[in-house]
């Protein structure tokens, strides 16, 4: 399997008062066409990995990378006005929730409209007849109805798939989907992750899904990186999460609760200083 993306040493810092603060740490991963999930805690340094890709994070913020190659060419070398055209069009960014993503006095498919033009020299008919295409695609009855929708008159479900039909409009190599269900109830999650896991599939793309949960991610992804403090603790494959070996992964694991082993209290996570100090997993 070929490498869409190829990290190398990426560290992310900000400088405070009481100096620099290391949010990420010389961590090594490579992405194929595959579902590679990142989890930790809040403050692992997850979401940080994903907008250093995408050259998000500003100043004062400092990124650096030995590496960070999307199909061989250094994104880190590329200018911001080539990094315009990086995002979207190649690699696609699906945020938290779609309440603070979506710009609510403009319609849907001005928006989802928007962000094909923006990539593709096509008129304003085939922009609108490409969007509600891709409403169709991401399972919305009555897309044409949709189209004309204002964000506030969509349910959350809804809302979370129109953001995905805009950020698969261009379509991208790379998704980066941050905690993209955590805002849904579980049934509305499923829907979101089945036509996410469709996409993907069909057009041979790479996704890296964050996200807090253990058992979303063990049972949705096919790799997953542990962080904690900014490394890369464990990676392993998501079939096998519940057999990992290092102590934090298994605190995290254990914390959770169990319907097949229900306990009066669940254990509260211990953590090791030392596990700061690891060198960070390659994956």
């Amino acid at each position: 399997m070929s490498n869409l993306l190829d990290v190398e040493n990426l560290w992310v810092r900000f400088p405070t008062r009481s100096g620099v603060f290391d949010a990420v740490r010389g961590i090594n991963f490579k992405l194929g066409q595959e579902r590679l999930g990142i989890v930790g805690e809040s403050g692992s340094g997850k979401s940080m990995t994903g907008r250093a890709i995408l050259r998000l994070i500003r100043s004062p913020g400092m990124v650096t990378a030995d590496r960070m190659d999307l199909e061989g060419v250094d994104l880190m070398g590329r200018t911001e006005k080539e990094m315009r055209d990086v995002r979207g069009k190649e690699i696609s960014l699906i945020m938290q929730d779609p309440k603070f993503s979506l710009n609510p006095v403009m319609r849907v498919g001005q928006q989802i409209s928007e962000a094909y033009r923006l990539h593709a020299k096509v008129s304003r008919s085939e922009a609108k007849r490409k969007s509600i295409e891709m409403l169709e695609a991401v399972a919305i009855r009555d897309p044409e109805r949709v189209y004309n929708m204002y964000p506030h008159e969509v349910s959350g479900g809804m809302g979370q798939r129109i953001m995905i039909a805009m950020m698969l409009i261009p379509n991208p190599k790379i998704m980066i989907a941050d905690e993209p269900t955590s805002a849904l109830d579980v049934s509305l999650q499923m829907q979101v992750l089945e036509i996410m896991d469709k996409l993907v599939k069909e057009r041979g793309m790479g996704l890296i899904f964050i996200s807090h949960d253990l058992n979303l991610v063990s049972s949705f992804c096919d790799r997953v990186l542990i962080m904690y403090a900014g490394r890369v603790v464990e990676t392993l494959a998501a079939d096998k999460l519940h057999e990992a070996q290092h102590p934090y992964t298994q605190g995290l694991l254990n914390s959770l609760p169990r319907l097949d082993a229900p306990t009066d209290r669940l254990q509260v996570l211990q953590r090791d200083p030392a596990w700061a100090d690891e060198p960070s997993v390659s994956a």
